[in-house]
């Protein structure tokens, strides 16, 4: 099974697990952390650098330990918006199911959230939003 995970924050191995359920193990991972921006004004003023850090960050923290742990993953960065960042990585990575972790939203920061009926809607793949 073939599974994209939007990350925008780091995972253990054992989250993963729960959220995948029967089969984690054998499955192949590609972890895509969005570079939120984290505020309106670096968003507005075009200034990613950080919102990029961050993700880059997220991502290899994220595919260590899943590697660590036996599961096969790889990682990149993505676009700000969710559902760009998932278009792209749809052309070299045939996802079979996605799933979204993210922060509780009392915690997001300004651009994080991240609309799972949408992403099924928009490429008709089954999207879970993990705990």
């Amino acid at each position: 099974m073939k599974v994209l995970v939007i990350a925008s924050e780091q995972i253990s191995a054992d989250r993963l697990r729960a959220a995948l359920g029967a089969g984690a193990d054998d499955a192949e991972i590609m972890v895509v952390a969005p570079a939120f921006h984290g505020s309106g004004l670096r968003f507005w003023l075009s200034d990613a650098d950080e919102a990029i850090r961050r993700a880059e960050q997220v991502q290899s923290e994220t595919t260590q330990v899943l590697d660590d742990a036996g599961m096969d993953a790889r990682g990149d960065t993505g676009e700000g918006d969710p559902v760009k960042a998932v278009e792209d990585v749809l052309v070299t990575f045939p996802a079979e199911r996605i799933l979204i972790f993210g922060r509780p939203s009392s915690e997001q920061r300004y651009d994080e959230s991240i609309d799972a009926e949408a992403l099924q809607q928009r490429f008709g793949l089954p999207v879970q939003q993990a705990d």
